[in-house]
């Protein structure tokens, strides 16, 4: 892998702060240097970082990549009806290679928008791996588990086979770009506790993060407690999920005790307040979340409900959201919503090395260019870039070292053949979705 030396660059340091006149050295997908002096010796690539700001990546911690197929099929319907009645149907129609094709178009989109790595539920795996591999992004995926039948053992379910498939993937796939999770749908997708138990075994036993969502509207949590007993978060802890590692997206409803369970597990909420907002289904407490020690990330969801996979505009949005909410205008500024959307959604994918430019990490940057007009005069850098940046301002997208996009060209991404083949598949799907006889 080639060295990179980024010259003359502002730099997001480590504790998210701006450093100005910068030279940050990438060697071997890693961050070698920064410093205020040139490295000697260095004869690679060099990159001048006048006029613009090296940052860490966004962690997007909870997506269904491939549903950029469906983006807009749904509109007007609240989470059930656009659920039952347009998602799956659809979604019944997919294959391995369309997802292939979705996952492409979700994480071009994904790495224009200062994206690096996505923690992911869906099915279809084998296409979503395949697109993750030539991309060239970094990816936690999982293929989610759904039964309303008591008698079907997750070890009898197309999930277990899916999250095999994906165990054995990892290992061919040598530096950790791709991980390996299990993951739950939801309570009301799923059949009785003991399966739940089922799962937090299989997980435990073989070293897997869980994904599942949690109390994304008020008719799923207060049904939960007509039906059980108990909270969503309650059911799932009584029998045993949380003993893993846990990514819970969504948690826009809770009770006090959900906030006790959450901190006490150490489980990472994702908030989606753009897909919360869009299908009405509210606002999620993340200010109690933090004063109660919650851990919180930030996720786009997926793009039939977002409806884009914009890493910037949803870290813009999540900080506007709770400010409004708490009628607190400095709360999530700056250097606290980059740590949520950079530090914090790395460590809940496991990645220890990432989520901040610092020496001896993983160099997963972006960087974002501050001479458009919407960002001038610059009197602090940081809000300039997340209050008034665009996802156009971004020059350059580098994971693990290796330059993924640049000046508005993709350099693993056919992007007018994934465009077109999503034209082909959108086609195909609603003429088998047609009545018959229309």
């Amino acid at each position: 892998m080639s060295a990179m030396l980024f010259k003359d660059i502002a730099i997001v340091g480590e504790d998210y702060t701006v450093r100005e006149g910068m030279h940050l050295l990438v060697e071997d997908g890693r961050i070698a240097h920064i410093g205020s002096a040139v490295p000697d010796g260095f004869a690679g690539e060099v990159y001048d970082g006048r006029g613009k700001v090296a940052m860490p990546g966004f962690f997007n911690t909870h997506s269904h990549a491939p549903m950029t197929l469906l983006r807009g099929y749904g509109e007007g319907l609240p989470l059930h009806e656009w659920l039952f009645d347009r998602m799956i149907p659809f979604e019944a129609l997919l294959s391995d290679e369309d997802c292939y094709w979705g996952s492409l178009l979700g994480i071009a989109e994904m790495l224009s928008s200062g994206i690096v790595s996505f923690t992911d539920m869906y099915m279809h795996t084998p296409g979503i791996v395949r697109a993750v591999m030539e991309s060239g992004i970094k990816a936690n995926l999982s293929h989610g588990y759904s039964t309303h039948h008591a008698d079907v053992r997750f070890s009898d379910s197309p999930a277990y086979a899916g999250t095999l498939f994906l165990m054995e993937a990892a290992k061919e796939y040598p530096g950790g770009r791709l991980v390996a999770d299990a993951s739950v749908h939801a309570e009301y997708t799923f059949g009785e506790g003991e399966i739940v138990t089922e799962i937090a075994d299989f997980c435990e036993k073989s070293g897997l993060r869980m994904q599942v969502h949690v109390s994304e509207t008020r008719q799923e949590h207060e049904a939960c407690r007509s039906r059980r007993g108990m909270t969503p978060i309650q059911f799932f802890d009584k029998h045993g999920l949380f003993r893993v590692p846990t990514t819970a997206a969504h948690c826009v409803w809770l009770d006090e005790a959900d906030f006790d369970i959450l901190a006490g597990r150490g489980i990472t909420v994702a908030h989606c307040p753009s897909s919360n907002m869009k299908l009405g289904s509210g606002v999620a407490p993340i200010a109690k979340m933090l004063e109660r020690g919650v851990k919180v990330s930030i996720g786009t969801d997926g793009a039939a409900s977002n409806n884009n996979l914009n890493g910037l505009e949803e870290v813009n949005l999540a900080a506007m959201v709770q400010k409004g909410t708490t009628g607190n205008p400095l709360f999530l500024g700056p250097s606290q919503l980059l740590e949520l959307a950079c530090r914090n959604g790395a460590l809940s994918q496991g990645r220890e090395d990432c989520g901040a430019i610092a020496v001896g990490n993983r160099a997963d940057i972006v960087v974002y260019d501050l001479e458009a007009p919407h960002l001038q005069p610059v009197f602090d850098v940081l809000s300039n870039l997340l209050f008034a940046g665009q996802a156009s301002d971004i020059a350059l997208t580098m994971v693990d070292g290796r330059v993924l996009y640049k000046d508005g060209e993709f350099t693993t991404i056919d992007i007018k053949r994934v465009i077109a083949e999503a034209k082909r598949i959108r086609e195909e799907k609603l003429a088998r979705l047609a009545p018959k006889g229309s």
